[in-house]
């Protein structure tokens, strides 16, 4: 039996495309939005400098047997690597620290490709565990570090609502 092919890809470049929300709220406990819960949210994307994390990895269970000098692995439990984003900061303090101070809980949903319709989405529950100055004497522009810890298991390649 033949394996079956790989689609051709249609490649795109993330800045300017990908969408990040914020979404306090998510009502389903499978974390799938309705378009009314990502319009209550917020568009984060204009104002992220950079990221890190927002990936779930997999672990493995090495499985030695006394038959075999080879070590065996299987899959194991999954974690999202450490979450963060980093914010333009304002010099009246009117930003991301009024929006997701420590401790704020909600979702964080990465539109990959854009918030489009019927594309696909992941959504990482989080509870923010530092909002801090990024301090520089570089020719860069004030930042904040936003830290996240994902409190449970992503939903992954979920479908954009459509639009209302």
């Amino acid at each position: 039996m033949a394996t079956p092919a790989i689609n051709a890809s249609n490649r795109y470049f993330d800045v300017g495309t990908s969408k990040c929300y914020y979404l306090p709220t998510i009502a389903a406990s499978n974390m799938v939005p309705t378009r009314v819960e990502m319009d209550a949210g917020t568009d984060l994307s204009n104002e992220i400098a950079a990221l890190d994390g927002w990936v779930v990895e997999g672990g493995e269970i090495e499985t030695p047997d006394m038959g075999s000098l080879f070590t065996g692995k299987i899959p194991g439990r999954t974690n999202a690597e450490d979450c963060s984003l980093t914010f333009h900061a304002d010099k009246t303090g009117n930003d991301v620290r009024t929006l997701l101070p420590r401790g704020t809980e909600g979702y964080i949903m990465w539109c990959d490709g854009g918030d489009v319709s019927g594309n696909l989405a992941d959504v990482f529950p989080v509870r923010v565990r530092s909002n801090s100055a990024q301090r520089s004497v570089e020719d860069e522009n004030a930042r904040r570090l936003v830290q996240f810890s994902v409190s449970r298991e992503p939903a992954e390649s979920v479908t954009i609502p459509a639009t209302v």
